[in-house]
């Protein structure tokens, strides 16, 4: 066609620009906007959106901005173009700010892009001033719009204001919203109502749930240690031929039988799975710590390796946590060692942590405090409190007095660990210190939940 002019025109040129963005071909893509330019269809504003979009599908931001700020007068579809574009290229902000410059009337899939950019930058009035243009300017209804708005209010955490769309605003609704209010829900800690709304959910037959689902209802499962309710949402995935028990939903269901106390049935779920990636093999490992069965965390580590899945942060964060659990201080030590010097994985506050809650459940306070004062970074509440913890059990009141001076200049002390060190004081009958800190607490608007359990007593399942 290059050949003869006349054989080709714009519309030529977008249908080839939309194959590369296809087909992810870069350097073809580069050669039309070429061609285009030296033909002088670049000039027509169909070529011009075209190739903006292409630019940012292929995550060139610079040259879809360069090509829209060549454009004389931009429509709606030029306007969405790099307002998406920008949003999906994770400039969130430079979205927003296209998106306010817009001189024509946006439609909804530029509305779409500029929630989801409120959503993640968590700009709630400017989310909500696009929510009310919404509703003062669209009259059709749009499902794709309504979960975004949905989505948006869910993310910044106005559950009040997603759970008045869902019930009473949104005459359609498809499997995508049910999924963002359970995870809305099961995210924000109303895990219960995650589970209930489920149970709804299957019960109206209004939509099935889908993998996403699933995923979110067992991680409120999980956070409740619902054992019966995890049960019950796994009979149902069974029944369903199109939910395959792995991948997300496989580690989802040891999570939540790991949590639940159940490691026979986590056990079972994992070998069942047909493809163990990091995730499957993390969560076992630290399902096997923190139920007590520390010591067949380290075969299960040889066996991921063999069958050669490399481990993560994650992965070495419930090996640590078996070691010290199930007092195995040199296997401990050498998988800490391990991490930076042959998997590459720079160790964060919470590995130092275990490390330290290691020392001192063994009784190495000592070790412990001079592990502290090698660490590369300053330690923060966490990595103290585990050593405060040990002290307390220890009875090592000289160690203890030192290491207050460091919780009080800590950053991210915890409530627990406060309460600790109150109460630490309070046996050690030093009620002026004790009620020091209390009131340091009260100062700081802190105050700690009461203890409970989780242990289910007559659970039913919801209807």
């Amino acid at each position: 066609m290059l050949q003869t002019p006349s054989s080709h025109d714009h519309s030529t040129f977008t249908h080839a620009l939309k194959a590369c963005s296809s087909l992810r071909a870069l350097q073809t893509g580069l050669q039309i906007h070429a061609r285009a330019a030296k033909s002088g269809h670049l000039a027509d504003i169909f070529v011009q959106n075209s190739m903006t979009h292409f630019y940012f599908r292929e995550s060139e931001v610079v040259g879809g901005c360069r090509v829209f700020d060549e454009i004389v007068c931009p429509d709606v579809v030029s306007w969405t173009s790099i307002v998406s574009g920008l949003f999906k290229a994770g400039f969130e902000r430079e979205s927003i700010v296209r998106f306010c410059d817009m001189d024509v009337e946006p439609n909804a899939a530029s509305l779409v892009s500029v929630l989801c950019a409120c959503s993640r930058l968590r700009a709630v009035r400017l989310g909500k001033a696009i929510h009310g243009y919404c509703l003062k300017n669209l009259i059709e209804d749009n499902i794709i719009l309504d979960n975004a708005v949905l989505d948006f209010y869910v993310k910044c955490g106005s559950l009040r204001s997603a759970r008045y769309l869902f019930f009473a605003k949104m005459l359609d609704r498809d499997v995508i919203s049910w999924t963002i209010m359970v995870g809305g829900f099961a995210y924000r800690g109303f895990c219960e109502e995650a589970v209930r709304l489920f149970g709804d959910m299957l019960d109206g037959g209004e939509v099935e749930p889908n993998e996403a689902t699933i995923v979110s209802v067992l991680s409120a499962c999980s956070s409740l240690s619902a054992l019966s309710w995890g049960r019950w949402v796994h009979a149902y995935v069974s029944t369903r031929h199109d939910l395959m028990v792995d991948g997300n939903v496989g580690n989802a269901l040891i999570n939540m039988y790991s949590k639940g106390g159940d490691m026979g049935m986590a056990v079972r779920v994992f070998d069942a799975l047909i493809r163990k990636d990091v995730v499957s093999w993390s969560t076992i490992i630290s399902g096997m710590a923190m139920n007590g069965f520390g010591v067949h965390a380290l075969p299960l580590f040889s066996l991921m390796l063999v069958r050669g899945v490399c481990p993560d942060d994650v992965t070495f964060l419930g090996l640590l946590s078996a070691c010290s659990h199930a007092g195995m201080i040199d296997q401990g030590l050498m998988l800490f060692k391990a991490m930076a010097d042959v998997y590459g994985i720079v160790p964060q506050m919470q590995h130092y942590a275990c490390v330290v809650d290691m020392y001192g459940r063994a009784g190495l306070l000592k070790e412990g405090e001079d592990f502290i004062r090698k660490m590369p970074m300053e330690a923060d509440g966490t990595v103290w409190g585990a050593l405060l913890n040990a002290c307390r059990v220890h009875g090592n009141e000289e160690m203890f007095g030192r290491i207050t001076h460091c919780i009080s200049t800590a950053e991210g002390v915890s409530i627990g660990t406060y309460a600790l060190l109150s109460n630490t004081y309070a046996s050690s009958r030093r009620w002026e210190d004790a009620n020091e800190v209390r009131d340091l607490m009260r100062s700081m608007r802190l105050k700690k939940m009461a203890g409970c359990s989780w242990i289910e007593a007559e659970t039913s399942i919801p209807t």
